[in-house]
């Protein structure tokens, strides 16, 4: 993806954002940054849009720690090849990193960056709206 590493460290997020308060910061934006956005946006909506990309990034958002491939493995119902090619995805797309420990057998951890932890919010409200759901609040 391209643009900048995400917002900076001391970024927090804005609450529940209305559409008038997005068209309204989109409208200030001047044409360059506007069409840089919409590019942002479009590639976004292009990698989570992929098959379980949002149920991965979905368990990193509730994850206290690194993540191995057979952690995502037992909670997920995804073929490893897909679980590995959405992993592989993710790494390139910049939202994790994928650490290599030089241990017999090897082990590998996925590890959610500061661009992915800016999504979590969203992921937040997911759940929230899950949990209302299910318990009819």
């Amino acid at each position: 993806m391209s643009g900048n590493n995400g917002p900076p460290a001391d970024h927090e997020p804005r609450g529940r954002t209305t559409s008038e308060d997005i068209r309204a910061r989109r409208e200030s934006l001047s044409e360059d940054d506007r069409a840089a956005v919409e590019e942002t946006v479009a590639e976004l909506l292009d990698v989570l849009g992929k098959t379980h990309a949002m149920a991965v990034l979905s368990e990193f958002a509730v994850a206290e720690e690194p993540l191995r491939f057979s952690d995502l493995q037992s909670t997920l119902d995804v073929p490893p090849n897909t679980l590995s090619t959405r992993l592989s995805e993710l790494t390139e797309a910049g939202l994790l990193v994928r650490e290599s420990h030089d241990e017999v057998p090897p082990r590998v951890v996925y590890e959610p960056t500061e661009k992915a932890e800016g999504l979590f919010p969203a992921f937040g409200y997911l759940h929230e709206w899950a949990i209302d759901r299910v318990t009819d609040q």
